[in-house]
């Protein structure tokens, strides 16, 4: 199969996906897609409501059913965080474009992250987020075309950083 020309960005909660990818279809002039938005407006219900109600499995079945249904061509698909435990999903992601994982240090993403018990993230009650952290970096590792070191970079450097490393063929990007 032929991969389309979306961008697909993985990463832990706190990483910047969305903020980044709203950034980052401006600058290329193609749709944003914020999976988790889907899944909330599908539901009727927040990330966390769903996790509280059903499960943190529960979460990532809807998860994992949400990404097999995307459709389309020139987007930026922000993807939750627990996207990666599919494999399904995930090789159906990597068919529509390039795999960005949005890479940050486990303490960048515990500051960033103010509202861990009300965020919705996907993993049992009693899992640390450094359990998790160590858990998933493997998997984004795994499905990543590209890695960006977001470490100390703006928003305007990661964006800038992801066009010049899908080399450009988005658009231009100043030196």
């Amino acid at each position: 199969m032929t991969r389309s020309n979306s961008i697909i960005l993985i990463g832990m909660p706190g990483a910047g996906k969305s903020t980044i990818g709203v950034l980052l279809a401006k600058e290329i002039a193609r749709d944003f897609v914020d999976t988790d938005l889907l899944i909330q407006t599908h539901v009727g219900k927040t990330l966390q409501d769903i996790i509280n109600e059903a499960g943190h499995m529960h979460l990532r079945e809807l998860e994992e059913a949400t990404l097999l249904q995307l459709q389309g061509d020139y987007h930026v698909v922000a993807t939750g965080g627990s996207a990666v435990y599919s494999d399904a999903a995930m090789q159906f992601l990597r068919s529509l474009g390039q795999v960005v994982y949005l890479a940050l240090p486990e303490d960048d993403l515990v500051e960033r992250i103010d509202n861990m018990t009300r965020r919705g993230i996907a993993k049992p009650e009693e899992q640390s987020f450094s359990e998790l952290y160590a858990e998933r970096v493997p998997l984004y590792e795994k499905y990543a075309d590209i890695t960006i070191n977001c470490y100390a970079k703006t928003p305007a450097e990661i964006v800038a950083e992801v066009i010049y490393r899908e080399g450009g063929k988005y658009a231009e990007v100043d030196a």
